[in-house]
């Protein structure tokens, strides 16, 4: 079983969805924390060729259960957060949002 980490509400329907009110950056803080926990990344954060600052939209998917550190899954995200704070935010249209929230859906793969 795996969790789903978003801040997108068209993946919050699912089960074992974790929302967050928030950025795409605080999204994937809250993955670090789950990282912290012994949770393991299934999918990478920086997945897709959307820039961090091109979507409002991101969801990562960890394992449900907690086992031994991955050193690894650590590195990426450290790494990710990195990439992410790297990119200034930009205005994204109102009228895009719901394409930003298909794209990110779709990178999934549900």
């Amino acid at each position: 079983m795996e969790l789903i980490i978003t801040n997108n509400p068209l993946v919050q329907e699912r089960n074992r969805c974790i929302y967050i009110e928030g950025t795409y950056l605080q999204v994937l803080q809250k993955v670090r924390d789950y990282i912290h926990e012994r949770h393991k990344l299934i999918t990478h954060p920086l997945s897709g060729s959307v820039k961090p600052n091109e979507t409002p939209y991101k969801s990562v998917i960890v394992s449900a259960e907690a086992g031994e550190l991955c050193v690894q899954s650590l590195s990426i995200i450290e790494e990710s957060i990195a990439t992410c704070e790297k990119f200034p935010a930009q205005s994204i249209p109102q009228n895009a949002l719901r394409d930003f929230m298909e794209i990110d859906y779709s990178l999934l793969n549900l």
